[in-house]
């Protein structure tokens, strides 16, 4: 058997070992079939020499918000190449009815099927699509959308009944575009849970693929604290966004969404971008008070690396909002305890025309929600990371093997025998300053402006296709949809 590829001299970093190994990667189509300390290179069409750097498997980008601010085909082929830069070959995206996104309504068997056709050909890394249950209707399709779409993962947003998306909003119903009769309420949320564990029911041998992420903020505490601070005025930027949407109210929502799940005998539950120590303090008091439920924790790069005082401001808006030091400390600690199961780049591409207001760009309340990251999330977090006594892999069980594990996307997430031939190789070494205007997405900024940052990645392959070299995208658009769980 002729090899297509073999990768040489990397070394190889695997999830849920102790070492990192030196060795030569074999693959045929698309799959890793021989691993050795040496192939020679007459067995195979193409040699690719990785010249003693960190190999890494393709990351799993587990939280992204393709096409929410921009035309789906468009955002799909900037930031999939962003994505690619970082070392990402499957990006796993949320999608919903409503405004933003495809900004209409409607079941899920037609809107989907529009997403799955305008994605098609668009994204040079593998992707999925998580989807949120905004209404009645949608309840009814969920074994629908497990059963011929392999969408497994299901979404609800606990603050969207009474608050927006950037802040108060007095015309929920519009944004939401749900019927006037219904309303997108903790009702709705334990409706979900239901609907999704019937859906277990009927196909027991997914139990351990479907599950439910909740983003966990309380409507009413964040409207009766952004009026005060906004009356109170002492506040600005950051700081000021993070006492508007305070701590304690994700703890609650994460005691409300867990105490739901024990209702509805959820057992697979994924609290997203945990950004306080209030809200990990809640999230393990919960895992302790129902150990039933298999919990997931998130937490995401940009709420690691940033802090209220970045020199960002407006720039770093995004909901739950990025914190004081002493949270972002409380979750790195969560880390280093193996408190937290992924670590991901919550990448939503919002443009500097759109981002801030025209006539009042300081004014955090007035910025949109959201800000790209997934091309520094390998790099960010192997910085600071291995700065904390990180090893490589357990950095590797965090953006590769944990999020594909759980959201079903088995094929990938390793460097293994009978896996996708996915990888990245970093220079361990190599330190760079980020600049935004050397990436790929079309935003146009980063609050990561002029970060020092180590483990630059120099290479991605996708299934043995390579697809980023020498800070350079190479060819076309080679991603595939992902239908979860594979097989």
């Amino acid at each position: 058997m002729k090899l297509d590829l073999i990768v040489k001299n990397v070394r190889v970093v695997r999830p849920n070992k102790n070492a990192v190994d030196l060795l030569d990667l074999g693959i045929k189509d698309g799959k890793f079939v021989k691993i050795a300390a040496e192939i020679d290179a007459s067995e195979a069409n193409e040699v690719f020499d990785g010249k003693n750097q960190l190999c890494f498997p393709g990351l799993v980008d587990a939280h992204m918000h393709t096409g929410i601010y921009a035309p789906l085909g468009d955002d799909a082929i900037t930031e999939s190449r962003a994505a690619a830069m970082g070392g990402v070959t499957c990006s796993l995206n949320y999608m919903r009815t409503g405004q933003y996104y495809l900004n209409k309504t409607g079941p899920y068997k037609e809107f989907f099927p529009e997403v799955l056709a305008v994605s098609e050909g668009k994204f040079h890394v593998d992707y999925a699509y998580h989807l949120a249950p905004m209404m009645k209707q949608h309840l009814e399709e969920i074994e629908m959308l497990i059963e011929d779409f392999g969408v497994s993962s299901f979404k609800i947003f606990m603050f969207y009944g009474s608050h927006g998306l950037h802040g108060r909003s007095t015309s929920q119903k519009d944004f939401l575009m749900i019927p006037e009769e219904e309303k997108y309420d903790i009702a709705h949320f334990e409706f979900v849970m239901r609907a999704v564990k019937r859906a277990i029911d009927k196909f027991p041998e997914l139990k351990d693929y479907i599950s439910v992420s909740l983003h966990c903020e309380t409507a009413e505490i964040m409207s009766a604290y952004t009026k005060l601070v906004e009356e109170e005025g002492t506040l600005t930027g950051l700081r000021a966004y993070s006492a508007s949407r305070p701590p304690h109210s994700e703890g609650l929502a994460i005691f409300i969404a867990s105490y739901l799940a024990h209702e509805t005998n959820m057992p697979n539950i994924n609290l997203l971008h945990l950004t306080s120590y209030k809200a990990i303090e809640a999230a393990m008091l919960m895992q302790a008070a129902f150990p039933h439920i298999n919990f997931k924790r998130e937490v995401t790069i940009g709420h690691l690396l940033l802090d209220v005082d970045s020199p960002c401001g407006c720039h770093a808006k995004v909901n739950p909002p990025i914190r004081p030091r002493e949270d972002v400390e409380a979750l790195w600690q969560a880390v280093l305890d193996r408190k937290i199961d992924w670590i991901c780049s919550d990448h939503a591409c919002c443009k500097e025309e759109f981002k801030t207001d025209n006539k009042n760009p300081d004014n955090i309340f007035l910025a949109k929600s959201g800000f790209g990251g997934t091309e520094y999330l390998l790099s960010g977090l192997f910085t600071e990371g291995t700065k904390r006594g990180m090893s490589y892999n357990h950095i590797a069980e965090l953006v590769c093997w944990n999020p594909a594990q759980r959201y079903g996307v088995l094929n990938k997430g390793d460097i293994a025998l009978g896996f996708d031939a996915d990888l990245v190789l970093i220079d361990p070494q190599e330190k760079f300053i980020v600049k935004s205007s050397e990436s790929e997405s079309q935003q146009g900024y980063t609050p990561f402006e002029g970060m020092e940052l180590a483990g630059k990645v120099k290479t991605t392959f996708l299934r043995g296709n390579l697809i980023y070299d020498n800070d350079q995208i190479i060819g076309e658009a080679k991603g595939k949809f992902v239908s979860r769980p594979q097989v």
